[in-house]
């Protein structure tokens, strides 16, 4: 207390306006000091960079929605297909040639972790994924990666305990991977361009009702549920492309024909 006394009694000694500014003096450097010690609350970086991550917009084509889920289990009902309840059953539709293998090649790839056993779909969505992985490797020298093939209900249930978002193992929304005609193709990875490419290759597909595409934000793929017409719509396609052919060559020989200088 002794230094404070005299600290006082030569304070006195000055004005009263002397001593008028030493008071605001202390009493704003006690001010700020409280304010730089003061304890606040800490953000982590990681809080940050979620909360960019929340406003990145989200504006895609096919948007998954409860519509879709319906129209997707209509085609299923449609073809008369069962949602393939355990690996029993699953087996004896690959045994009968129901399920057919997807093989990885130039043009696709499988992601490692998908389990062998589930690495099969319908022939019908085969021929699909080896048009649009030819198609996009022809387009920019890369690989289509499928993520997700066909699922039991077992599967399907058990993936539903760690996301809820996933779509049900029964009802009218149930996923449409347990009857084996969907697939899910990685857009992780992809740039605008391709991202862009993948669904104007999509749309019109779509529009004729040969595939129900989604895009999925939590998992960044696309999920293709491909409808049983895609093969009869293809094998017509490809007719068509072989007559075009076969009438391009024929006009080619008639001029050729035509030619003076060819006939000599």
């Amino acid at each position: 207390m002794k230094p404070w006394n005299e600290y006082l009694k030569r304070l006195l000694r000055f004005s009263p306006m002397r001593i008028q500014k030493q008071v605001i003096v202390i009493f704003a450097t006690l001010a700020i000091s409280c304010q730089a010690f003061a304890v606040r609350p800490m953000v982590s970086p990681r809080y940050h960079r979620m909360h960019r991550i929340r406003r990145i917009p989200w504006n895609p084509a096919f948007k998954p929605s409860h519509e879709s889920l319906l129209l997707q289990n209509q085609e299923i009902d449609r073809l008369n297909l069962p949602r393939i309840y355990d690996d029993r059953q699953l087996e004896k539709l690959k045994a009968s040639g129901d399920l057919v293998p997807i093989v990885p090649g130039e043009t696709l790839r499988i992601q490692a972790s998908l389990e062998p056993s589930r690495r099969y779909c319908r022939e019908w969505t085969l021929a699909f994924l080896q048009d649009i992985s030819g198609a996009y490797y022809k387009e920019f020298h890369q690989q289509i990666q499928v993520n997700s093939a066909v699922r039991t209900v077992l599967v399907q249930k058990k993936l539903r305990r760690h996301n809820r978002n996933a779509a049900p193992e029964k009802g009218e929304t149930a996923s449409s991977h347990l009857a084996g005609l969907t697939v899910d193709l990685q857009r992780r990875g992809m740039n605008k361009t391709q991202v862009k490419w993948m669904e104007e290759y999509l749309r019109p597909l779509k529009e004729m009702g040969l595939v129900e595409p989604e895009e999925e934000r939590r998992h960044w793929c696309f999920h293709i549920m491909v409808a049983g017409a895609y093969d009869e719509w293809r094998a017509n396609r490809m007719v068509a492309e072989q007559l075009d052919v076969n009438k391009a060559l024929s006009e080619i020989t008639l001029v050729g024909l035509s030619d003076p200088g060819f006939q000599q």
